[in-house]
């Protein structure tokens, strides 16, 4: 998993280097941004996190926000079942470098950033074992990065991927643009 990170973190960096260079739009104080998507490559449990984050300008270049997500695993055969379910509740701080770039493109936002999250677990099966088993993940604050990127197809209306480390490696969504 290392080794894939790793790629794509080097080939979406070669990617930037080669674009055009022009004068690019900032993003700017007091836009706000709505993104869902869905993680991919989850850390130390399974599932695939779903999930929402909200993004507002504090300064040119500059966006602060949160961010929820949702993992649900489990088992279910004859008659027997059983599931983790995961919450994971972010605050995060990101810096859109494509000004300092040069990135010919308007539309197009690179960035990058840290967050500080809490993730709760829980278990439960079919013979009501939720309170008295012991989980191995149990509820703990994490340090999260993100690298990533934002198209935006439309005046509101985009996309957006990301990688890094916290909910999962790599997360790919749609994003709204509010001013």
């Amino acid at each position: 998993m290392k080794k894939l990170t790793l790629l794509t973190l080097l080939a979406w960096l070669v990617a930037i280097a080669l674009m055009p260079s022009a004068k690019a739009q900032t993003i700017e104080k007091g836009e706000k941004f709505l993104n869902a998507g869905v993680g991919l490559g989850t850390y130390t449990y399974r599932g695939l996190p779903i999930g929402a984050s909200f993004e507002y300008t504090v300064k040119d270049n500059i966006s602060v926000g949160g961010s929820f997500d949702f993992a649900r695993y489990g088992y279910n055969s004859g008659g027997y079942r059983w599931n983790y379910t995961f919450l994971f509740f972010t605050a995060r701080g990101t810096y859109h470098f494509g000004e300092l770039l040069n990135v010919s493109d308007s539309k197009f936002d690179p960035y990058a950033g840290i967050s500080l999250g809490l993730r709760t677990s829980s278990y439960s099966d079919s013979y009501g074992s939720s309170r008295d088993y012991y989980s191995p993940y149990g509820n703990s604050l994490f340090l999260g990065l993100h690298l990533g990127s934002r198209y935006m197809f439309s005046e509101k209306f985009g996309g957006f991927g990301e990688i890094g480390y916290g909910v999962a490696v790599l997360r790919v969504g749609l994003t709204a643009r509010f001013n």
